[in-house]
């Protein structure tokens, strides 16, 4: 028996038009899609700003229920990866589409390892940086500059250069960001070690130096593999729709994920972390909390609860929660469980889950509240928050943008909706009055 295609119809009410009629795409989970391709032949566009109803691709990677608390990486609930993986096995997952064995892990793993270090000149560009500037203006600069030192990968059309330019940039970008913050306090660069794990190396190239012998605390390591892997892909968010409408021209992988990390870099975005560290310092005192909790309520005040809240989510952020859990195992193995600053944090915490407003409008804390409040007590300054958050999620970049390339290729090309002038004749200086 023949299955048809559902239809959504169009119909104008004034009559000028005759009805339109468009195909409906089912998805594997998710809600149905209409499919819009077909109006530019009637002279029609969609107009959705921002994007929230459009599906502007057909991904196999991420899924995403807001309204369930839902996030599946090629099918495999976050919580499941968060407790049993890792990030290596998760980026493996995600940028090859299954789980890897345990051969194909040890290969992955091994491989990555070998592409982590820098080519040596490039240690040149941080100097030409002030040394305050920001790790992300830093990290979009010398990503960016990828291309121009490992031009044998650069041909977004070839699948084996494709290949090793997503090894070179899952290995070197935790390098470039470790280096950005050494550049930042005027520490000598350190190399990564073979002998430690990706998480365990970042935290290496970090915090250690020349005078005397660091190993990573296995307990902060195994925090930072869960931060990464919570954060290494979330959809057609703003950042990875960067990185596909820039890999959509063909243009060089390497320059791909540099036009992520800036758009990730944004505060509505990737800065989200940081932003709320920010807050908690501005609050400053449990006794200040009552001022501040009444100042989000108001809606002529222009304060907003940072880390509560999500634009996808209307349920608990399901990375929240194994966040939390997360924050008190770095916060009972660092003895920080008293600072002032994360006795706050879990004060407005408990606020925020039991204030009826906050309830009413769904304003849970959110990953970002509890990763920051992790990496601050990791001694990870808050300038490096979302320079994490880019290490983390190209690996998400890196699937969306070969899927992107291999499977519907097409130049990205926007619409829109004019309202300026209509057509005017050019007046000479002298005559405009």
């Amino acid at each position: 028996m023949t299955q048809t295609t559902p239809t959504a119809t169009i119909t104008f009410s004034d009559g000028r038009r005759e009805a339109i009629e468009l195909p409906v795409m089912e998805g594997s989970m998710g809600p149905d899609v209409i499919d819009t391709r077909g109006l530019g032949q009637h002279g029609l566009f969609a107009y959705d700003p921002g994007f929230v109803s459009t599906a502007s691709c057909a991904s196999g990677i991420t899924y995403i229920d807001g309204d369930a608390g839902l996030l599946y990486y090629r099918g495999y609930p976050i919580e499941q990866l968060a407790e049993h993986s890792d990030f290596m096995e998760v980026a493996s997952l995600l940028i090859n589409g299954e789980l890897p064995t345990a051969s194909e892990k040890e290969a992955f793993v091994g491989t990555v390892k070998r592409h982590m270090l820098l080519h040596d000149l490039m240690s040149n560009f941080y100097r030409g940086f002030r040394r305050d500037a920001h790790p992300m203006a830093v990290m979009v600069g010398v990503v960016g500059a990828m291309s121009a030192f490992y031009r044998d990968s650069s041909d977004a059309f070839d699948p084996a250069q494709r290949e090793v330019a997503a090894y070179r940039l899952l290995a070197k970008v935790p390098t470039i960001a470790a280096w950005s913050y050494k550049y930042n306090i005027g520490q000598p660069f350190m190399y990564p070690q073979n002998r430690f794990g990706y998480a365990e190396n970042f935290l290496y190239m970090l915090h250690a130096t020349p005078c005397e012998d660091y190993r990573p605390n296995p307990v902060l390591a195994r925090a930072l593999d869960r931060i990464l892997v919570l954060h290494a892909d979330h959809e057609q968010n703003a950042s990875t729709s960067t990185v596909r409408v820039a890999g959509s021209s063909g243009a060089n992988p390497f320059a791909c994920i540099a036009a992520g990390i800036a758009s990730l870099w944004g505060p509505l975005h990737g800065g989200a972390n940081e932003a709320t560290l920010q807050m908690l310092e501005e609050i400053g005192d449990v006794s200040r909390i009552g001022e501040y909790i009444n100042r989000a309520k108001d809606k002529t005040d222009a304060f907003r609860l940072m880390g509560f809240g999500h634009r996808v989510y209307k349920n608990m952020d399901p990375r929240a929660a194994i966040m939390r859990q997360t924050c008190h195992e770095v916060l009972d193995e660092l003895g920080l469980n008293d600072d002032p600053l994360f006795k706050l944090a879990r004060k407005l915490e408990k606020i925020a889950l039991e204030d009826e407003y906050f309830i009413q409008k769904r304003l849970y804390p959110n990953v970002d509240f509890y990763s920051g409040i992790v990496m601050r007590a990791m001694g990870i300054p808050n300038s490096m928050f979302t320079a994490i958050f880019a290490l983390a999620r190209t690996a998400g970049w890196i699937a969306q943008w070969q899927e992107m390339i291999s499977v519907e290729h097409r130049i990205a090309r926007p619409r829109q909706l004019y309202v300026g002038p209509g057509r005017r004749d050019f007046v000479p200086i002298e005559q405009r009055g």
